[in-house]
C-alpha cells in the first residue's frame, strides 16, 4: 500500500517539525489499520477493496483528524487512529459509488474499479468498505456512530442533489454550492470534529474546529474544481478538462456563463454540454484565459479565510499554526 500523504503540507516551514513527525507517525499507523481493515477472505473482494487504497491519495481527511486532536489534551488517545481510519474508509467507499454513477475510467491515476471489474463489483466493494468502517466505528461509542450517520446522510443527500440537478426556480450556482457542502465539506467537517472529540478538546474548540472544517471543505472542493481547469496532469494524476468534456458545470464555468461579453460567446456555447476532444481542448484554452478563473479563485480564498477566522478564536500554538498552514496549502495547490 502506497500510503500517500500530504507531505507537501507537513513539510511546510510554518508546521512545527515535532508536530509534523507526530502526525506522520500516526498516519503510518492509520495506513496499517486501513490495510488490515479491508482484508477479506475472498480474493476478488480483497483485491477490489484494496484497489483505491493502494492507489494512494492525499489522506487529507485522516490528517485533519490527527491535527484537530492536537487542540485537545489527549492526542495519544488509542481511539484516535481508528477514528482517522474510519473517515478515510468512508471517503474511499463513496469513491467506488461515485465512479459508477459518473462512469469514470480513472481514479487516482489508475483504472477505476468499475472499469476493471464492472459496476456490480464496484458497488459491492464500496458497500464492503463502508461496512468495515461501520464495524470499527461501533467500538468508538454512540456519539461517533451518531456523527457518522449524520455525515453519511449528508453525503447521500449531496449525491442525490447532484444527480437530480437544480430544481426549477433554483439558482444553479446555489445548487452547486449545496452539493459541495453535502458531498465534500460535510466529511471534512466531521473529520475535524472527530479529531477534536477524541483529542478531548473543550466543547467550544470542538464547535470552532467543526465550522473551520466545513469552510475548509468548501475551499478544498473548489480548489479541485479549479484544478480540473488549470491543473497539470503530471502533478495531479488527473486529466484536465474532465468536467468540461462531460458537460459538468463548476464554479469557473458558472462565472463564465454569467458574463455578457460578446467576445465570450463561443466559450459560453461550449459550457454545460458534452464535448468532443477538439471542443474540449478549445474550451479549456478559452476558460484558462478567462477572468472567471480569477473570480473562482477569489471565492475559494474566501472560504479558506472563513476557516482561518474560526481558528482565530482558538489558542495560539503549533496545532493552530499547522491548521492555518493547511488552509494555505489548499489555496496554493491551485497556483
Amino acid at each position: 500500500m502506497s500510503g500517500a500523504v500530504p507531505s507537501g503540507f507537513l513539510a511546510l516551514p510554518s508546521v512545527d517539525p515535532v508536530l509534523a513527525d507526530e502526525v506522520q507517525n500516526d498516519l503510518e499507523r492509520v495506513e496499517e489499520v486501513l490495510r488490515d481493515t479491508v482484508a477479506a477472505s475472498d480474493p476478488l473482494l480483497r483485491e477490489a477493496a484494496a484497489h483505491l487504497l493502494e492507489a494512494g491519495g492525499k489522506r487529507f481527511r485522516a490528517t485533519l483528524v490527527l491535527l484537530a486532536a492536537r487542540f485537545g489534551e489527549a492526542a495519544d488517545n488509542p481511539e484516535l487512529v481508528p477514528a482517522a481510519a474510519v473517515v478515510e474508509l468512508t471517503h474511499v467507499a463513496t469513491l467506488y459509488h461515485d465512479d459508477v454513477m459518473d462512469e469514470a475510467e480513472m481514479r487516482r491515476g489508475h483504472t477505476s474499479a468499475n472499469q476493471r471489474w464492472g459496476n456490480a463489483v464496484a458497488i459491492l466493494t464500496g458497500d464492503f468498505v463502508f461496512a468495515r468502517a461501520s464495524e470499527m466505528l461501533a467500538d468508538l461509542g454512540t456519539e461517533a456512530v451518531r456523527l457518522q450517520a449524520r455525515t453519511f446522510g449528508r453525503l447521500v443527500q449531496g449525491q442525490i442533489l447532484e444527480t437530480a440537478g437544480a430544481a426549477e426556480g433554483t439558482d444553479p450556482l446555489d445548487h452547486y454550492m449545496q452539493v459541495i457542502a453535502d458531498k465534500t465539506a460535510s466529511l471534512i467537517a466531521s473529520s475535524a470534529r472527530f479529531g477534536a472529540i477524541f483529542g478531548r478538546a473543550d466543547q467550544e474548540v470542538v464547535e470552532a474546529l467543526t465550522r473551520a472544517g466545513e469552510a475548509l471543505g468548501m475551499a478544498f472542493q473548489l480548489s479541485d474544481d479549479i484544478l480540473d481547469v488549470a491543473g497539470d496532469s503530471r502533478e495531479s494524476g488527473k486529466t484536465p478538462g474532465t468536467d468540461l468534456r462531460e458537460g459538468v458545470l463548476t464554479l469557473p464555468m458558472f462565472h463564465a456563463l454569467r458574463g455578457t461579453d460578446p467576445a465570450d460567446a463561443r466559450l459560453r456555447s461550449l459550457l454545460g454540454r458534452p464535448l468532443d476532444e477538439d471542443e474540449a481542448r478549445e474550451a479549456l484554452e478559452l476558460l484558462r484565459a478567462h477572468a472567471a478563473m480569477g473570480l473562482a479563485r477569489a471565492e475559494m480564498r474566501g472560504w479558506a479565510d472563513r476557516a482561518r477566522a474560526e481558528l482565530a478564536s482558538l489558542p495560539k500554538g503549533p496545532a493552530r499554526e499547522a491548521f492555518e498552514a493547511l488552509c494555505d496549502y489548499v489555496v496554493e495547490r491551485t497556483g
